[in-house]
């Protein structure tokens, strides 16, 4: 096996690992919630502690990798998704310690709130696995999870401004904004384990499903700026013959 093919198995191996630390995280935070306990916010620090030393020890691997092998096609697109995903896990080590900030199990969406963490969860396990096999079917179902994230928040924004408005409790009042903050948390680590999705497929099949609408627009101005100019346009871009007389006097 060649030097850099171990490296490659080496990154893949390092970024297994920060996702289990961040699935740990995650665990922490689900286990929180289902026995109705916020005594863990100092076992989540002592976790991103963890994931921030991973971040860096990848990144710098992933930059030497470039920088001494020069890498090209699916190797170099491996060695660039890598970094990008371990961007995204670290991100979302840093929404779990937000939701560990805010925590509150006392309110009106606690259900909603710990199937949107199990989701989440199973996201992010789906997306290290999709990395490490290069399954673009996971990576896709990983993207329709996160659907399912986008529509129960949205529940549950509805449940909580309904029942903020029906309330005169401050106390309450204010356990309810919590909720409002840990469930943006709680999408965006959703949104971030989709991004891992879009970079696998991206790392095995070179397509980039980003942003579709966006790149449809462009693909449409770029139709449009390289369209040949038809027999109709080039005639309309022919001077007349007043035109012409005028440039021959």
């Amino acid at each position: 096996m060649r030097h850099f093919d171990l490296e490659i198995q080496y990154l893949k191996d390092s970024l297994a690992d920060m996702g289990g630390l961040v699935k740990a995280m995650i665990e922490t935070i689900r286990e929180g919630i289902a026995n109705k306990n916020v005594d863990f916010y100092e076992e989540l620090l002592s976790l991103e502690k963890e994931v921030n030393i991973q971040e860096i020890v990848i990144d710098d691997k992933c930059l030497k990798l470039i920088a001494l092998n020069q890498p090209v096609g699916a190797d170099l697109r491996f060695i660039t998704s890598a970094m990008k995903i371990n961007t995204d896990l670290e991100r979302i080590g840093d929404e779990t310690i937000a939701i560990g900030k805010r925590l509150d199990i006392s309110h009106a969406i606690l259900e909603d709130i710990s199937k949107m963490t199990v989701i989440v969860q199973e996201m992010v396990e789906d997306a290290i696995k999709a990395f490490n096999t290069a399954d673009v079917e996971i990576a896709q179902a990983i993207l329709d999870k996160g659907n399912e994230v986008d529509e129960l928040k949205d529940k549950s924004f509805n449940t909580l401004r309904e029942a903020m408005t029906k309330s005169s409790d401050a106390e309450e009042v204010q356990g309810y904004i919590k909720q409002l903050t840990m469930l943006r948390n709680i999408q965006r680590i959703g949104d971030h384990a989709t991004n891992i999705g879009e970079d696998v497929i991206f790392m095995a099949q070179g397509k980039d499903i980003r942003h579709p609408k966006v790149r449809r627009l462009m693909k449409a101005q770029m139709n449009l700026i390289g369209r040949r100019p038809t027999e109709r346009n080039c005639a309309n871009r022919l001077p007349t013959e007043d035109a012409a007389d005028k440039q021959g006097s």
